[in-house]
């Protein structure tokens, strides 16, 4: 056991070694690239550690017939089961949101009854004033805003709001809409950056919250805390994406 154990350090240590030989050997712009997807591949998953995990997701929401409340805590579970998602982002204070709510309650019903030969539709909505994360991914301008996901493809519905319009977009027409970029959507890299600015300032909310209030620190020491834990965030981040993004020392 102790000759493995002699044997499987110094492998680490040179498969270690030369990735980053590789790394340092690709153009700069090809270094660029991969750490960019490095970073969306971070930001996806603490996306869904801190959306399900940590706050310890709810399961998938059972079949139902009417509409479906989706949260940050079931969104990305929810949405992995393989049907199409229609998805109305409103708010309780949107007037325009509470009149058309019993229409689109008679959507879900309609759709969720409904087998289609193309895809089957899952009827939800999601509190945009209260999952500003949510919002902030899908670029939520205005209530109520309806989004078609299908896999990672996502397409806004831009027509009047009916039942027949709607329920015609979700089975039909869909197709018609052009989707929204990856790189630019909800599931793409900016969405995930915009998502995780929203959430790390919810958290920075909470914890000096937590500090000044529970723990009884004064603001200022709360204040110079989160500084400091920033300070120390940033180092770390430079650090990483220095050694990526290090051009190779020329060898004499």
């Amino acid at each position: 056991e102790k000759a493995d154990s002699v044997w499987y350090l110094p492998s680490i240590l040179n498969a270690s070694a030369t990735m980053k030989t590789k790394i340092h050997s690709l153009p700069l712009l090809r270094r660029m690239t991969f750490a960019s997807f490095l970073i969306a591949t971070i930001l996806l998953s603490w996306n869904n550690w801190a959306g399900i995990q940590f706050v310890h997701a709810a399961a998938a929401p059972e079949k139902a017939e009417g509409v479906i409340q989706l949260t940050a805590k079931n969104f990305d579970k929810s949405l992995s089961d393989g049907n199409a998602w229609l998805i109305e982002f409103y708010a309780p204070w949107c007037s325009h949101c509470t009149r058309f709510a019993p229409a689109y309650e008679a959507v879900a019903k309609q759709l969720h009854s409904e087998k289609n030969n193309k895809h089957n539709v899952k009827v939800a909505k999601i509190d945009g004033a209260a999952e500003r994360a949510l919002s902030s991914r899908f670029s939520v301008k205005g209530f109520p805003t309806f989004f078609l996901v299908n896999g990672w493809t996502v397409r806004e519905y831009a027509g009047n709001r009916s039942q027949e319009n709607l329920v015609k977009f979700a089975t039909e027409t869909y197709e018609e809409v052009e989707a929204m970029p990856f790189l630019f959507g909800p599931f793409g890299p900016m969405g995930q950056l915009r998502s995780f600015l929203m959430r790390s300032g919810a958290w920075v909310v909470g914890l000096y919250e937590n500090l000044t209030e529970t723990r009884g620190l004064k603001p200022l020491i709360a204040m110079a805390v989160l500084c400091f834990g920033g300070i120390v965030v940033g180092l770390i981040m430079i650090v990483v994406l220095g050694l990526f993004m290090m051009s190779k020392m020329k060898q004499d």
